[in-house]
């Protein structure tokens, strides 16, 4: 029943699994751009009280995205793929594959009977979420929320199946599967707009996690994986268990933040959907750094570092973590840097439509960018360590001063929506020092001299990418009749200047990680073609 994958099949590196993830969720964020920009374009924010408002749209995937994220994403990968990684280490593939079974039953029948709930208590629900939108609009989210109400299961099938996939060196499929989503809602956009308007997104989004799901099966093909509808409660299970609901708590009370972030914006006195709508489409265009940089490389990277600490190697552990620290760090500054100058032009260029609102809540959410990337793989040294109640305990924290901030900040008298993002930002530089903090408390050979000499070199070279930034933002300001092609050209140009200057400073520097990144080049461009006569 159970196939072995063949000795000769060669486990994916990291470079290239942290390409193929970047690379993907690269053209995944710009379908997810272009899917946001077209919801905006056919929806718009305008009237403010359509049943049609973009608002609608997001406020209408709160809720089931609440509920994966709390039942089941915990699971997906860090709570999960330790387990695997063990017993891949000792050989035992049978036990893989029975312990992925067990727990894809065992989630699949708690998110089932949640979209049970969902589907009954629809009304009830959007009235608690959006409470500021008009009945017309109620009834299109709860009626959105009925559609949507089997999509957590059918994320989580997904996501079980592949992690097993990931622990074994495969991550193609679990790359593009996302794609086929994206480009189910858009197409959804076309099919419905004239004739059911904006649940018709909630059908393609559906039909997008089905998609999603049928490339990851294909995913599994060669790999012995077999289903079967049996719960087998071994010692791993249950210790799997008992750590999922600090990882699934920690994910959930994320989501309770979006709930509250979402039920504030949706107050009249600050705009009700059309508010919803321009933060949640900020939220969307800061999310794409955390997401290409952050999620990509950390999950690249994290079947490596549970490995070692299965291996018990704790030295590799430390030297491969403290790489990808500076890593990421290097590639998120510049990037922070150029999406707080060009805020203006982003949001113009992807969204048209009330991008002024836009653009002054992203750029408050720019702090965020570079914390929530460096969450990403802090958050993983725990989790490769099986310590899922540290970052549990730390979010229960940040997140209640998040909600009470974001109270205060987004009054009309205050900062309105903009503080919702204000908060965020605040929020997210604080949980990840006091991750830090604890992990020296750990280990304390974990931050030597040397990474911190290699943190500063990286921060003097920002302030010459801060300074060639401000400057070309000035060169090329953005008027109010740039559109198009001007509008694109000026974006490019602010961009390039700030990526040349952070490469020349870095080299200049002695940083490592541009070397690296230099050599990467040349084995690519300069690799020879074998030509056959």
């Amino acid at each position: 029943m159970f196939t072995q994958i063949p000795r000769t099949r060669k486990r994916i590196s990291f470079g290239n699994a942290a390409v193929l993830l970047v690379a993907t969720a690269m053209v995944a964020q710009v379908l997810g751009f272009f899917r946001t920009k077209l919801v905006n374009a056919n929806f718009g924010a305008f009237p403010s009280n359509s049943p049609d408002n973009f608002g609608v749209y997001f406020a209408a995937f709160v809720l089931p995205d609440f509920f994966f994220f709390t039942i089941a994403a915990g699971a997906l990968g860090v709570a999960f793929m330790p387990y695997l990684s063990d017993r891949l280490a000792k050989g035992d593939r049978k036990g893989v594959w029975e312990l992925s079974s067990s727990l894809l039953n065992f989630l699949g029948i708690c998110l089932f009977g949640v979209g049970v709930v969902m589907f009954i208590f629809a009304d009830f629900l959007a009235r608690k979420v959006a409470h500021g939108f008009t009945p017309e609009q109620l009834h299109n989210v709860a009626t959105m929320i009925r559609i949507l109400s089997l999509n957590p299961m059918l994320f989580t099938i997904s996501g079980i199946i592949s992690a097993v996939q990931q622990v074994f060196g495969r991550f193609f499929f679990y790359a593009i599967a996302p794609l086929f989503y994206n480009l189910a809602i858009i197409a959804s956009i076309y099919l419905f707009k004239d004739n059911i308007g904006i649940v018709g997104l909630a059908i393609g989004a559906v039909a997008g996690a089905v998609l999603q799901l049928l490339v990851i099966l294909i995913g599994s093909y060669g790999l012995g994986f077999h289903w079967r509808p049996v719960i087998q409660k071994t010692t791993d299970f249950a210790s799997m268990l008992r750590q999922l609901p600090a990882r699934s708590l920690d994910q959930g009370l994320d989501q309770v933040q979006n709930i509250v972030e979402t039920n504030l914006a949706s107050n009249q006195r600050l705009g009700g959907a059309t508010a919803v709508g321009n933060y949640n489409s900020a939220y969307v265009l800061h999310m794409a750094p955390i997401l290409l940089i952050g999620t990509a490389i950390s999950t690249a990277i994290y079947p490596r570092l549970s490995a070692r600490i299965s291996q018990g190697r704790p030295d590799l552990f430390r030297h491969e973590f403290l790489r990808i620290v500076r890593l990421i760090i290097w590639i998120t500054l510049p990037v922070v840097v150029i999406s707080f100058f060009a805020r203006g032009y982003l949001a113009r260029l992807i969204y048209t439509r009330n991008s002024r609102d836009i653009a002054i809540i992203f750029g408050s959410l720019c702090v965020a960018i570079l914390f929530r990337t460096l969450f990403a793989i802090i958050s993983r040294w725990f989790y490769a360590q099986k310590d899922t109640k540290t970052p549990l305990f730390v979010s229960v924290f940040v997140i209640a001063l998040n909600i009470m901030l974001a109270y205060s900040l987004s009054r009309p008298s205050s900062y309105g929506v903009a503080g919702l993002a204000i908060a965020q930002s605040i929020v997210a530089a604080i949980e990840v020092l006091i991750l830090g903090v604890i992990m020296v408390s750990r280990d304390r050979k974990l931050f030597d001299a040397l990474f911190w000499n290699d943190i500063f070199k990286i921060v003097a070279v920002t302030g010459f990418s801060l300074v060639s930034g401000f400057i070309a933002v000035r060169t090329w300001p953005l008027l109010t009749a740039d559109i198009g092609t001007t509008l694109l050209l000026k974006l490019s140009a602010i961009a390039g200047v700030t990526l040349t200057t952070h490469l020349v400073m870095s080299a200049l520097f002695g940083i490592p990680e541009v070397k690296s990144l230099y050599n990467w080049t040349k084995r690519i461009v300069l690799r020879p073609l074998k030509v056959e006569y």
